[in-house]
């Protein structure tokens, strides 16, 4: 595979790459790498598995892949993991992650799983954080994790070192590239400053984009309707896409769309198979799409209705999480004791 094509499947469904000329230059390089982290904290949905697909482009270009199940910074986030329940969540998601991984056409086996607590607990990594919180200001801090951890007015100090903890991982796991959310912009940006003031190398880092909640504008994990589950049946991804925000010809905060552009046309163009719109024939028949720019075209200009374009969208994000669901169907026990409060 050459270079041009790498960078292809590197750089497809990202928001930006900082930069694209480390990036150039890091894939003349061999045995590229790069690691993504998750704090286990609640329940894994769609909106993962977007970034999680992502993982099998890497995995085709050749680029070594570690995640990083961050058990410690879920603690340290205002405790939104009890210390009790890390473990089980740990396990969880890592499970969770594998069977997305699988969804996604690539094999979960070509991934290295990290926690936490695996080698942020020892030297050389406790000294190295040390040196950070004694040359890093609150505010500095505060800022760069301003998108990612909870914010108050009176701030707990885990979210202040969760912030350079997740610039330090970079360099613990010898990542060259640091992936995530774009919402981590602002951690990343600071372990570009930071880590070669201790002697590490700059990563280069990749964003994805933060996806529309199906109500519109910005997902929301307290709301149900907003994300489909990982374990929602047919029906309920059916119920769910039904009530989404998608009026004809909007583009924006169309989550709908926005989850067919980043999670089923990839996934289905790895399979080698088209996305149908089937209609009755008094309406035009099926449609057939190769190619999501066709579809969001004739979305945009009146051609496909929203209500055939949301009964096949249900149908396709039902089909694509089915082994996902499968998986936690046929063991239960992951999410009752990740989730006692809910999963009893």
């Amino acid at each position: 595979m050459d270079t041009a094509e790498r960078k292809r499947l590197v750089t497809r469904h990202t928001d930006e790459v900082v930069t694209e000329e480390e990036l150039e230059e890091l894939l003349e390089e061999p045995d590229p790498s790069v690691y993504i982290g998750y704090a286990p904290t609640g329940e894994m949905h769609i909106g993962h598995f977007t970034t999680i697909r992502k993982l099998a482009d890497f995995l085709r270009a050749d680029i070594d892949v570690t995640v990083l199940i961050a058990d410690l910074h879920a603690h340290l986030d205002d405790e939104k993991s009890p210390f009790d329940l890390l473990e089980a969540r740990s396990v969880y998601y890592r499970t969770a992650i594998e069977a997305m991984v699988e969804a996604a056409g690539a094999d979960p086996e070509a991934i290295e799983f990290v926690e936490g607590t695996e080698f942020q607990l020892e030297q050389p990594y406790t000294l190295e954080l040390y040196r950070l919180l004694a040359d890093t200001t609150i505010s500095r801090a505060q800022r760069a994790g301003s998108e990612v951890v909870r914010q108050s007015e009176n701030p707990k100090l885990g979210g202040l070192v969760y912030t350079l903890m997740q610039s330090l991982d970079v360099a613990a796991l010898d990542a060259d590239i640091a992936y995530g959310g774009i919402d981590q912009r602002g951690i990343y940006m600071l372990a570009r400053e930071v880590l070669p003031e201790h002697g590490h190398e700059k990563p280069l880092c990749l964003f994805a984009p933060l996806l529309s909640g199906l109500s519109g504008g910005k997902m929301s994990a307290s709301e149900a309707g907003s994300k489909v589950n990982l374990t929602d049946d047919p029906d309920t991804v059916a119920e769910k896409i039904e009530g989404a925000y998608c009026p004809q010809g909007e583009v924006e905060d169309n989550g709908v769309l926005e989850y067919l552009e980043h999670l089923v046309f990839p996934i289905l163009a790895e399979a080698g198979e088209p996305f149908v719109v089937e209609r009755p024939e008094e309406y035009g028949g099926d449609i057939v799409y190769e190619e999501y720019g066709d579809l969001e075209s004739e979305f945009v200009s009146g051609e496909l209705h929203p209500q055939d374009l949301k009964i096949a969208t249900g149908e396709a994000i039902a089909e694509v999480i089915a082994p996902i669901r499968e998986r936690f169907e046929a063991e239960p026990e992951l999410l009752a004791e990740a989730y006692p409060e809910s999963h009893d």
